[in-house]
């Protein structure tokens, strides 16, 4: 089985990093394959609703950068982990640019996410923690995935790089964080053509406006 982790923090080996990494090793302990992609030190923009991903149907953004290629990594892979730091109480702006492309796209291509196992943690220095942290549930619920927990909400805390490891109730959060995604991605893989997944339905839209 294999995990794409993706950084949404411009510092490569800030916090955010850093927390990624300690739910990662759980999963490298059961030989479970993880890969960290650094995004917020990209130049994404973001999504300019032409709707051409729904028309299209080609499981791509009409924007042709990197997202493109983060999504098939996340349509191949069994299981993500989202990671932002805390901009202003919310979700970095590169990585939330990333993440509204990306969960479009897998929204109109048949819910390329579906049923795979995804999960959220955020590095904090101070506050707004829990207001990113349900921000990235947002995406994770919306494309019908499934979502493990940890015994606490997934927040970190700490302001210069590598602090966060100082943070011992936070990083016992990542740790059982880890666990928990190990114990999903197997319950996911040895239920395969044992149970019958739910018919998927087309998503309705409606419109509070008649």
């Amino acid at each position: 089985m294999n995990v794409v982790a993706f950084n949404g923090s411009p510092r490569k080996n800030g916090n955010t990093y850093h927390a990624i990494k300690v739910v990662a090793e759980e999963l490298k302990k059961e030989n479970i394959k993880v890969e960290i992609i650094q995004v917020g030190n990209k130049r994404i923009r973001g999504c300019i609703a032409c709707y051409k991903c729904a028309k299209n149907k080609n499981e791509k953004c009409s924007i042709n950068d990197e997202v493109n290629e983060w999504i098939q990594k996340i349509k191949e892979s069994d299981g993500i982990i989202l990671g932002s730091p805390v901009y202003f109480s919310g979700i970095a702006g590169t990585f939330k640019c990333f993440l509204d492309r990306a969960f479009l796209v897998a929204s109109v291509n048949d819910g390329l996410f579906r049923h795979k196992v995804g999960a959220a943690v955020v590095a904090d220095r101070r506050s707004g923690g829990v207001t990113t942290f349900d921000q990235l549930l947002h995406y994770l619920h919306y494309a019908e995935m499934i979502v493990p927990s940890s015994n606490y909400w997934n927040v970190i805390y700490g302001m210069n790089p590598g602090e966060v490891l100082k943070d011992e109730e936070g990083m016992q959060i990542m740790r059982i964080l880890g666990k928990n995604i190990v114990w999903t991605l197997k319950l996911v893989e040895n239920g395969k053509d044992k149970i019958i997944n739910p018919e998927r339905e087309a998503k309705i839209f409606t419109n509070f406006i008649r």
